[in-house]
């Protein structure tokens, strides 16, 4: 019997493609520059998991104030880039996403352990703990963990819900959105 081996520069395509490029993300989550906190979904477990990656830059708009001669990425954006990530893993489930918005209910046990720089890559690992679907609403429950460098930067657990885009915004008398 012969077994032959593929040579190791021969690898599949989808092996060198990510779960989703930032084009892809752009079609899932609303969000936009300067808001948008990730770059790149590594990994997508459906309803189960997500890796993904933000780059953290020097032209980040937070750096000019936090702290001018010290920029340090602010921990309430680190938990935003969990969320961001949690939220494109439960947005992938929905068909109507484009009429959707995903919202914090709940932020719990929020730690930060390290300062992270520009010229960092966050890699952000979010589990889902809790996915609950009824009748014109999903809600999900899940913790995150965030890495620089393989050590562990900040984690949080956070809770969403999945709401009409619409939902809290009136009409003016000229049939434009009031925001």
């Amino acid at each position: 019997m012969i077994e032959t081996t593929p040579p190791v520069n021969e690898t599949p395509a989808a092996s060198s493609k990510p779960a989703l490029d930032i084009h892809e993300i752009l079609k899932i989550l609303p969000h936009r520059y300067p808001l948008l906190l990730i770059d790149r979904v590594l990994e997508l477990k459906r309803k189960e998991s997500i890796i993904a990656i933000k780059n953290v830059t020097i032209n980040e708009p937070f750096f000019n104030g936090h702290f001018p001669g010290l920029p340090i990425m602010p921990g309430v954006l680190i938990v935003e880039a969990i969320a961001q990530a949690g939220g494109a893993l439960l947005l992938t489930e929905v068909e109507d996403r484009n009429d959707k918005v995903m919202v914090f209910t709940g932020i719990e046990r929020a730690k930060f352990r390290r300062p992270v720089s520009p010229g960092d890559q966050l890699r952000i690992e979010v589990e889902v703990k809790n996915w609950r679907v009824i009748p014109r609403m999903i809600a999900a429950k899940m913790h995150g963990v965030a890495f620089v460098a393989g050590k562990r930067v900040a984690e949080a657990t956070v809770s969403c819900q999945l709401i009409d885009s619409s939902r809290g915004r009136g009409d003016s008398s000229d049939g434009t959105a009031v925001e």
